[in-house]
């Protein structure tokens, strides 16, 4: 492997003395509703942020499989939208600073892209490290999206139950991540939205704010939600709009509706069980909530790998 330190140029270094909290937002792959990249660019926008690095995006990037968007204007090519890897320092509205890594996910080089992100921690004295992913799940709009939380240590995952069991799903760099710095000693975890499975194609603001919302209760960060706030309206507005003379549309969410409410009402203490209401209830349990989630990562996994071949 080359040396990692080789694909990454640092341009000043953070003001923060204490060791900062490292949160990482991948764009692309876990990436349901596009909530990363919104809860990212969100942050970017909103917070005053400084540059800190800059990865060799040439090194790690596919541009075939992910080709740069360009601008024609009449009679001649007038810009384009190379993507960018960039580490920030991020100020919160409280004043505190914390570092966000963002852009698309490395096609290439993963382990050495790792190894990278290691030394960068090391070097700045990264107290706790944070991805954010996003993934389809078997709930409705109209209910609040929730949220799963998971880590390398059981005591950051304190007041955070887990509905999955075991399962295999497609590797990523911000599980990779996870699971490499807590091999190290660093503490790792990752806040993943549970984005309405019928919407994961689409851009869904709610996923962004449910992410900024869980990143805020786990480290007490201070996050405006801003315009996101009247583009989640406005979206959902949207799907309430195709909801309108959909009947089938219609039954899918009043079905959901009705298994999120009997879950609700079970982890609430009130029932005795997801067994009390399967099979005849409906209600998803962890193996098909799982299984969901690993079609959907198989499905990307695929596309992406059709694309390469295309290209």
């Amino acid at each position: 492997m080359r040396p990692p330190e080789e694909l990454y140029s640092i341009h000043s270094e953070p003001s923060s003395v204490d060791g900062p909290v490292l949160v990482y937002a991948f764009a692309g792959f876990v990436d349901a509703g596009a909530g990363v990249r919104l809860a990212a660019d969100h942050l970017l926008a909103s917070c005053e942020h400084r540059l800190i690095a800059t990865f060799d995006v040439d090194e790690v990037f596919d541009y075939r499989a992910r080709r740069p968007r360009m601008s024609y204007v009449v009679d001649h090519f007038a810009s384009v939208e190379i993507p960018q890897i960039t580490l920030h320092e991020v100020t919160d509205s409280s004043g505190v600073p914390f570092l966000l890594l963002v852009g698309p996910e490395p096609d290439y080089q993963w382990q050495r892209f790792i190894a990278a992100v290691e030394q960068i921690v090391d070097r700045f004295g990264v107290r706790l490290a944070i991805g954010l992913t996003a993934v389809p799940w078997p709930a409705p709009h109209t209910r609040p999206l929730g949220i799963t939380v998971h880590g390398s240590e059981p005591s950051l995952l304190e007041n955070h139950p887990s509905v999955l069991g075991e399962i295999e799903v497609p590797g990523h760099v911000s599980a990779m991540l996870e699971l490499r710095l807590g091999e190290r000693g660093t503490p790792s975890m990752g806040i993943t939205a549970q984005v309405p499975h019928y919407l994961v194609q689409f851009e869904y603001p709610n996923a962004a704010t449910a992410l900024l919302d869980g990143l805020a209760n786990v480290t007490a960060m201070s996050v405006p939600r801003g315009n996101l706030v009247p583009a989640a309206a406005r979206a959902e507005r949207e799907i309430a709009q195709q909801l309108e003379g959909n009947d089938e549309f219609a039954t899918v969410v009043s079905a959901l509706e009705q298994q999120y409410d009997q879950m609700t009402h079970l982890q609430s203490g009130a029932g005795g069980g997801l067994a009390d209401l399967a099979p005849a209830g409906g209600v998803p349990t962890g193996d098909e909530i799982a299984a969901m989630v690993e079609e959907f990562l198989q499905g990307l996994a695929g596309e992406a790998d059709e694309g390469k071949t295309e290209g």
